[in-house]
């Protein structure tokens, strides 16, 4: 398995602007059901996708991707949005070892002392007890619509306390370049809001003083 090529310093810029600022800067469909959180606070993710779907109730794809996974990258999991434990202690020590950074679910989760305690970042729809079974495996590695934005290997996740996108593989140098200059714009006008300037005077919004 080999170590799938990032933009230059992307975990680390992704990080510093975070998933707001990207979403705003990327101009595309990109965010993923907000109702998707991390189980722990302060997970961070900023990784390529590796997609795959599971059944409902059933986890063998996800044993499968152990096996195909490139290093460094986040798994992202449509399940149908079936909340069970899929994905546990177990799996995270196997994803671990496998060089997964992540993991990007719209089920359910469990486990999650472990997790924390790993450090290992965990994005999920929910969190339960329940079990899996593992006999089928709809897709492993292959594109499919996650939740309001596709994801296909390669693709680039950003996950954090305010939500998850995914990032087209070729928009994402445009995308971080464009938030750099984003965030850069609103440093001014936080700066200028400390001197006493108005959001409406800042945002060209003063004619609305008199129109509300």
């Amino acid at each position: 398995m080999t170590t799938l090529p990032l933009p230059l310093n992307f975990h680390e810029r992704a990080k510093v602007l975070g998933s707001s600022t990207l979403y705003e800067a990327s101009h595309l469909p990109c965010a993923v059901d907000s109702a998707i959180r991390p189980v722990w606070d302060g997970a961070f993710i900023a990784a390529p996708a590796y997609p795959l779907e599971c059944s409902p109730g059933d986890n063998l794809a996800l044993h499968l991707a152990m096996e195909r996974v490139p290093r460094g990258s986040v798994l992202v999991v449509g399940t149908g949005s079936f909340i069970a434990g899929y994905w546990g202690e177990v799996l995270t020590v196997a994803a671990e070892a496998a060089g997964v950074v992540g993991l990007v679910i719209d089920g359910g989760v469990r486990d999650i002392a472990a997790m924390k305690k790993r450090q290992f970042p965990v994005f999920a729809r929910g969190i339960s007890v329940k079990g899996t079974v593992k006999v089928s495996a709809p897709s492993v590695g292959q594109p499919f619509n996650f939740n309001g934005a596709f994801v296909a290997q390669g693709d680039l996740v950003v996950a954090d306390e305010d939500g998850v996108i995914i990032l087209p593989k070729a928009d994402a140098a445009r995308t971080l370049a464009e938030g750099e200059a984003r965030a850069n714009k609103e440093a001014l006008m936080m700066q200028a809001l400390t001197e006493g300037r108005s959001t409406l005077e800042l945002m060209n919004l003063t004619e609305w003083r008199t129109r509300a």
